[in-house]
Formats: structure tokens, C-alpha cells, sequence
């Protein structure tokens, strides 16, 4: 039987995405790992010659081994260094583990909650996608926690330094994480002078959802604004993330200051630098005409 979301070209097996616009995104199935139904979502894991491994949920790419540390550097380190005084983090959704692994990297963080609605996509990314993670679901500042990420931040709790929505595109389970309720709620945890940011679609092929968390941010935050991430598996190629903070000196900060916290840190990253950074944030103009 041909699993979902894919098709025969010939003799060969091909995994197809056609998620917005007339769009169809093709990668070759040179080894199939795994297709199975939760009953929260679709599970397809998959081998290619480029992207390495690759998981994709309900006919979306969600995590390809060659290029995640693309995206989960850029949503990781930029709000953490941007701040610069980050001790606790939360991240909703991100059930990879490569957001994890990345804040957990930041020796200032003393605790990172992780919010995942679905358990089985972590026990998955344990087994078969065990070097997103690298260790980091066993690290003692990180707190797992299988609830609906809406609900989390709803509830009354702790607040935190840095919240990251690693959320799925607005359909079906993630549409609530793209609300402006949910975007409150964020809000009302986020410690003073914290920041927030989330995954804000694919700039190009999805205007809608960059420019529907724009507007519902600034309703919300003093300052905000979006940056990207260059991300070859996403349909559309540049990943738009949405940044929002009350404090204006997290706001921008300074290259210098930004080399200078890098430093610190000690990190040894493959695509984020302070000069990346900076650079993310410079939008085109009809990008920042539509954003306002």
C-alpha cells in the first residue's frame, strides 16, 4: 500500500507536500522508516539524499536532518542573546527536541519547560531522530510536559525570560497556537522584560499568517517586528519568526553587544552568529510596508 501523502513516479517512491497556493514540494523516498497514525497525527519518516532524514506530520515537513539547525538556532538564540539574561525558558510545542537542545546549550539557563500535546512524537524523536535532541530531554533543567500548549500558558503560573512557540502551520491542532488569545496568554507569562517569539509561516507562499501575527502582536507588545531563517525544506525556502518583547533594550541590541554575549556563551553554532543576528532582521520593503 502507498503511504499517505505520497506517490509512485515510476519506479520510484516520492513524498509530496502541496500545503498552500498551488504548490507541490517533491522529495524522493529513497528509505522508508516508518508510516504510522498516532490518532493525534500522521507520522511519515523517511530517508533522501539531500535532506537526510526527514520527518514529516500529517503531509507537512517538520524536521530534516540537514538543515535543522538552521531553524532551531535562529528561534533559539536570537530571543535568549537578544535578551541576555535569560534563566528560564518555555517552549511550546518543538517535541523534536531541537529547540531543547539548543536553549539547553545556554549554560544561564537554569530551567526549560517544554509543553508538547502529542507524547508519542517525543518517544518517535528519541528513537529514530535521537541527534535533534542530542541528550536533551535527560538534562536536569529540562522539564517535560505532555499537555496542550494553549492551555499551559492560559493557566496561572510561572513566568519566564523567553517563551518559543514551536508550533506547526495554523491548521487543526496548531490554529489555536496562531490566535490572538493565545498570544495574550503568552504574554501574561512572559517575566518583565521578557521576550516571545514564534513561527510565523513561510514569508512568501504564506503572506497571510506572517501578516496575521504581525498585526496580533502589535496589539499586544510594545515592540515586535519578524525576522527570518533560510530553511530549504520548508515550502518557500525563508521561515518567517515573529519577535515580540515590552523592553526596547531587547529590542535591538547592538551588534557589539550581541558578539559580546555570543562570546560568553561559548557556543559554537553552524549558522547563527551575531552578524546573522542582525542581518535576519533586515526585512524587504514590502515586507515592512505590509507589517507595518
Amino acid at each position: 500500500m502507498t503511504p499517505r501523502y505520497c506517490a509512485h513516479v515510476g519506479e520510484r517512491l516520492w513524498f509530496q507536500e502541496d500545503p498552500f497556493r498551488g504548490t507541490c514540494f517533491s522529495l524522493r523516498i529513497d528509505r522508508l522508516l516508518l508510516d504510522e497514525d498516532t490518532g493525534e497525527q500522521h507520522l511519515l519518516l523517511f530517508e533522501n539524499e539531500a535532506f537526510g532524514r526527514v520527518l514529516a506530520l500529517d503531509g507537512v515537513v517538520q524536521v530534516c536532518e540537514a538543515d535543522e539547525h538552521v531553524y532551531h538556532e535562529m528561534i533559539a538564540h536570537v530571543p535568549i542573546l537578544a535578551h541576555g539574561a535569560v534563566r528560564s525558558v518555555a517552549i511550546v510545542g518543538g517535541g523534536d527536541g531541537g529547540v531543547l537542545r539548543e536553549v539547553l546549550r545556554h549554560r544561564s539557563v537554569e530551567r526549560a519547560v517544554l509543553v508538547e500535546i502529542d507524547e508519542s512524537v517525543i518517544a518517535f524523536s528519541r528513537e529514530h531522530l535521537p541527534f535533534i535532541s542530542a541528550g536533551a530531554f535527560d538534562d536536569p533543567r529540562a522539564e517535560i510536559m505532555i499537555a496542550d500548549g494553549a492551555a499551559y500558558m492560559d493557566a496561572p503560573g510561572e513566568a519566564f525570560d523567553v517563551i518559543i512557540i514551536d508550533s506547526t502551520d495554523p491548521e487543526g491542532p496548531g490554529a489555536v497556537l496562531f490566535t490572538q488569545d493565545f498570544y495574550a496568554a503568552c504574554k501574561a507569562r512572559l517575566a518583565p522584560g521578557g521576550v516571545m517569539v514564534n513561527q510565523s509561516g513561510v514569508s512568501f507562499l504564506q503572506p497571510d499568517v506572517m501578516d496575521g501575527t504581525a498585526e496580533r502582536l502589535a496589539r499586544l507588545f510594545a515592540h515586535r517586528t519578524l525576522y527570518t531563517a533560510p530553511t530549504p525544506s520548508y515550502v518557500g525556502g525563508v521561515m518567517a519568526l515573529g519577535f515580540a518583547t515590552d523592553a526596547a533594550s531587547r529590542f535591538a541590541p547592538e551588534l557589539e553587544t550581541l558578539r559580546s554575549r555570543f562570546d560568553a556563551a561559548g557556543l559554537a553554532t553552524r549558522h547563527y552568529s551575531p552578524e546573522v543576528h542582525k542581518a535576519a532582521f533586515a526585512l524587504a520593503p514590502e515586507v515592512l510596508r505590509r507589517i507595518g
